[in-house]
C-alpha cells in the first residue's frame, strides 16, 4: 500500500483515459489529480506539491513534451518525476521524452498492472532520491556546524589548512608579541562567589576580549583558566605587533572595570620567536611554544595591576610612542633578572 501522502497528477485531454487511470490508482492508495491540458498541469504544479505526473505527449493547446521541458526548467519542479503516455506508434515522441528527462513512459491502451509496477517505481525512485537529499542536506549542516566549532576554537587560517590538507603544519614564527591577559584576584573572588554566575562574568569578559583582539588584528591562542593568551604578528602580518598589542592592551586594561564585577586586569608582554602547532588528538587545540611564551607569562605575573608591562626588548619598539616606567629588575623565574616598563598613556 502506497503512502497516502503520494500525490499523483495525471494529464491527459482525453475523458475517458484520465478517468481510466484514475480508477486504477484510487484503490492503491494514491492522492490523484487530473488536469486535461497542459496550461492546466502547470497550473496545478505550480500551486500544489506533487509526488508523480503522468503526462500525455499529444494534447492540444500545450503538448506534452512542452510541458516536461518546463517542468524540467524549473527549479521547483525538476524533482518531480514524470512518465510520460503515448500511442504505439509514436516512438520518436517517448524518445524525444526521454532525452529532455523523463523518468518512465507507457503506451496506450493503457494496462492496469503495468501503470501499477510503473507508478510504484517511479514513487520509489523518488522516495530513495528525496532520502538521499535529505542526508546529503544532514550531511552539510553537520560540516558547517563542525566547520563552526573548528572557528571557534582555533585561528582562521588554521582551520582553513586543517580543512584543505587534514593536517597543519608546525611552524616557527620570528618577531611575534606575545601577550597574557590576567584576572587579578580572580581566585580569592571565586571563593565568595556563585560559580554560574563567576561563569556568566567570564565569558562577558573573555568575549570582549575576543572581540577587541579582532579588531586589533591579533589572534587568540587560547584561554587558560582566568588568563587571555593572544599573539601578534603571527597567522597575521603586522608592521609592530608590539604596539598593536599595547594598544589592545592599553583598551582592554580600560574597559574591564566597566563590566560587571569591575574586574582589574594586568597584562604582560614580550617579542621574539614562537613555534606554533596543534596538539592532542580527540580534544585538540592550537598551541604556542618557546621561551618568549614563557616570558610573557612571567612578566605578567610580576607586573602591576592595571597596566601594560613589557620587557625591555619590547619596550624599545614602543618607547617613543608611549611614557613608560620602570618597575625595576625583579628574578623572574627560570629567567633570571629582567626589567619591567609598565605603559601608561601616549608619549
Amino acid at each position: 500500500m502506497a503512502n497516502d501522502t503520494e500525490r499523483v497528477l495525471i494529464v491527459d485531454d482525453d475523458d475517458q483515459n484520465l478517468q481510466l487511470i484514475q480508477t486504477i490508482l484510487t484503490p492503491s492508495g494514491y492522492e490523484v489529480r487530473t488536469a486535461d491540458s497542459g496550461r492546466e498541469a502547470m497550473k496545478a504544479l505550480e500551486s500544489e506539491p506533487f509526488d508523480l505526473v503522468l503526462l500525455d505527449v499529444v494534447m492540444p493547446d500545450m503538448d506534452g513534451i512542452t510541458v516536461l521541458r518546463r517542468i524540467h526548467t524549473d527549479a521547483k519542479l525538476r524533482q518531480i518525476p514524470v512518465v510520460m503516455i503515448s500511442g504505439v506508434n509514436d516512438l520518436e515522441s517517448v524518445a524525444k521524452c526521454v532525452e529532455l528527462g523523463a523518468d518512465d513512459y507507457l503506451f496506450k491502451p493503457i494496462k492496469p498492472t503495468l501503470l501499477r509496477a510503473r507508478v510504484k517505481a517511479s514513487l520509489e525512485k523518488k522516495r530513495l532520491k528525496d532520502q538521499e537529499q535529505f542526508f546529503l542536506r544532514r550531511v552539510q549542516e553537520e560540516k558547517l556546524r563542525g566547520d563552526k566549532l573548528l572557528h571557534s576554537v582555533l585561528p582562521h587560517m588554521v582551520v582553513e589548512e586543517l580543512l584543505a590538507t587534514g593536517s597543519v603544519i608546525p611552524r616557527r614564527y620570528n618577531n611575534v608579541a606575545v601577550l597574557f591577559a590576567d584576572i587579578v584576584g580572580f581566585t580569592a573572588y571565586c571563593e565568595t562567589h556563585d560559580p554560574g554566575e563567576i561563569l556568566q562574568h567570564l565569558e562577558s569578559l573573555f568575549g570582549l576580549l575576543e572581540d577587541m583582539a579582532s579588531k586589533h588584528q591579533l589572534d587568540k591562542v587560547k584561554t587558560i583558566g582566568d588568563a587571555f593568551m593572544a599573539a601578534g604578528g603571527m597567522l597575521t602580518p603586522l608592521d609592530n605587533p608590539v604596539l598593536a598589542c599595547v594598544n589592545y592592551g592599553l583598551e582592554i586594561v580600560a574597559a574591564s572595570p566597566q563590566l560587571d564585577p569591575h574586574w582589574k586586569i594586568r597584562v604582560g608582554i614580550h617579542k621574539g620567536p614562537v613555534v606554533a602547532g596543534i596538539v592532542g588528538k580527540s580534544r585538540f587545540s592550537y598551541d604556542i611554544w618557546g621561551d618568549t611564551v614563557n616570558t610573557a607569562s612571567r612578566i605578567e605575573s610580576y607586573g602591576v595591576a592595571d597596566a601594560v608591562n613589557v620587557s625591555q626588548e619590547a619596550w624599545q619598539e614602543v618607547a617613543h610612542l608611549f611614557r613608560g616606567k620602570s618597575q625595576g629588575v625583579v628574578e623572574l623565574k627560570n629567567k633570571g633578572k629582567m626589567e619591567i616598563i609598565s605603559i601608561g598613556g601616549p608619549a
